[in-house]
């Protein structure tokens, strides 16, 4: 039988061994490629919103991983989400934005839920997927969504260390507040391993792990 394919779609280059190391780990024997465009999300930035361009890019992208064999397609980024759902209901294999799974597990994990993210436009779309999971599960929730104003700026100028104090003093402050806490960016993860026993309250969603582990459950069948 010939080997699956899993095709994936970046907006950051930095994402690329994140998703090595947890493909590598729960989809053995899954054949793995990537395609990586960060101007994405600095269109968006720039742009205020994901624009019709935008769509049809993230489209072709989802084609060109298609044509070049992929069985599956993970497209890793959560700004970007309005556009995979739209590629998705057109591509002739399945489709998946990362943030689909983590948010179908903070609506079955708790009531109060709480996003977290350092971009605007990353925060939104997130927000967004929690409230429409709920309502399809018939889940009442409270949400409640939390910029990390300075932190993105901070990483992008190579001062993680800032980056991660902003990140980390907002995640003790919201774990008093919710359930459970999603990240609606992948490369704020890493602050959860920084945290003490103590500051974790309430469990801590990432997005990478969560999709990942889906697939695996999906792909062979």
């Amino acid at each position: 039988m010939k080997p699956k394919t899993l095709g994936l779609i970046h907006t950051s280059a930095t994402l690329i061994p994140v998703f090595q190391q947890l493909c590598k780990e729960y989809l053995p024997g899954v054949n793995t490629f990537n395609i990586v465009d960060d101007s994405l999300v600095r269109n968006i930035r720039e742009r205020g919103e994901v624009t019709p361009v935008i769509y049809k890019r993230v489209a072709d992208y989802v084609d060109s991983a298609i044509d070049s064999g992929a069985n599956y397609v993970l497209v890793t980024c959560s700004s970007i989400g309005a556009a995979i759902e739209a590629a998705a209901t057109k591509a002739s294999v399945p489709v998946l934005r990362v943030d689909q799974p983590m948010a179908d597990l903070a609506v079955q994990t708790g009531m109060r839920i709480g996003v977290i993210a350092t971009l605007s436009t990353t925060l939104e779309p997130t927000s967004d997927l929690v409230k429409r999971s709920a309502e399809a599960a018939g889940k009442y929730i409270e949400l409640t969504a939390k910029l990390c104003d300075g932190a993105f700026e901070a990483l992008m100028s190579g001062d993680a260390a800032t980056h991660d104090q902003i990140v980390g003093d907002a995640l003790r402050e919201l774990g008093k507040q919710v359930d459970v806490i999603l990240l609606a960016q992948a490369s704020m993860a890493r602050v959860v391993d920084i945290l003490s026993d103590e500051d974790k309250r309430v469990p801590i969603v990432a997005s990478p792990p969560n999709a990942i582990k889906y697939i695996a459950g999906v792909i062979n069948n």
